[in-house]
């Protein structure tokens, strides 16, 4: 059982950040903010955590007019979870998708989106990460190119991919019409290390049952099923979105879903240290 980390930005906007500006200048600007949300889920027991670069590719960058910062947005992100975690819990370099679409669907062309990751991918490197989580994903072209951009920079460390799914009649879908199935015949054979899913807009039982249809995909396949959950299904509160799971109700899910096969663990939107310190000591009672 390896654990990654709960959520970022609402740890973030707890501690006096305002929504919607651009949380990657953090890494530079206010370093000790997201040093102090590292120390919290490292002393919750996580083996690893995730850097504070979830819109830090330079398409993403760009819209809050920092892309020329990309490199050292990135690597001061990778430093300071590396100095954190310290020699013995984990660094994976967050990758989050780039907002726009490919063509044809969009304008997006595949060079300027595998170049934006490259550079994304470049300070993460820089910044001493031990790998890289693709993550909140709803296209499998999107991924694809990520992949290809880790690996043209970087032949041998491990690729981690995350889905973003919500309901659709008796399975489950992401934004972009794509299945478990489909995401494990598209993804399994280009050399990651895990695939499975985060964030969406599930409860609790059906991300169990969504870890039970990605393990049935996955099974006689070397590919760990990787799992992090929100702390439940959110509900809007004026334009705020509330998640009301306890740490010790996602503890008892999260028990569940590696029961159902996942190997890798942690948790998405509404989580905190707390919830992670729970689902530790639970799993590994």
């Amino acid at each position: 059982m390896f654990f990654l980390d709960g959520a970022m930005g609402t740890q973030l906007f707890a501690r006096g950040v305002q929504q919607g500006q651009c949380v990657e200048r953090l890494n530079a600007e206010r370093p000790q903010i997201v040093a102090e949300v590292h120390r919290a889920y490292l002393e919750a027991g996580c083996d690893a955590v995730l850097t504070n670069t979830f819109g830090g590719n330079s398409l993403s960058l760009r819209r809050h007019r920092v892309d020329a910062r990309t490199e050292q947005l990135n690597e001061a992100g990778a430093r300071l979870a590396r100095r954190e975690a310290g020699p013995d819990r984990y660094v994976l370099g967050d990758i989050g998708p780039c907002g726009d679409f490919l063509e044809p669907i969009g304008t997006l062309k595949t060079e300027d989106l595998k170049a934006a990751f490259v550079r994304q991918i470049r300070g993460l490197l820089d910044g001493g990460v031990d790998g890289f989580l693709i993550e909140t994903m709803t296209a499998l072209e999107e991924i694809e190119v990520a992949i290809e951009a880790v690996r043209s920079v970087c032949a041998d460390l491990p690729i981690l991919v995350s889905l973003a799914f919500d309901p659709a009649k008796e399975s489950f879908r992401t934004m972009m019409g794509v299945s478990p199935q489909q995401a494990v015949g598209r993804l399994a054979g280009l050399g990651i290390a895990a695939v499975g899913f985060n964030c969406g807009t599930l409860d609790m039982d059906s991300y169990v049952r969504l870890a039970q249809e990605f393990a049935g995909a996955l099974a006689g396949k070397k590919v760990l099923l990787l799992a992090e959950p929100n702390a439940g299904k959110p509900r809007l509160e004026g334009e705020r979105a509330v998640y009301d799971l306890a740490p010790e109700e996602f503890a008892c899910g999260l028990e569940r879903i590696h029961q159902a096969g996942a190997a890798i663990v942690g948790g998405c939107c509404g989580t905190t240290p707390e919830h992670l310190a729970a689902a530790v000591k639970h799993l590994r009672r």
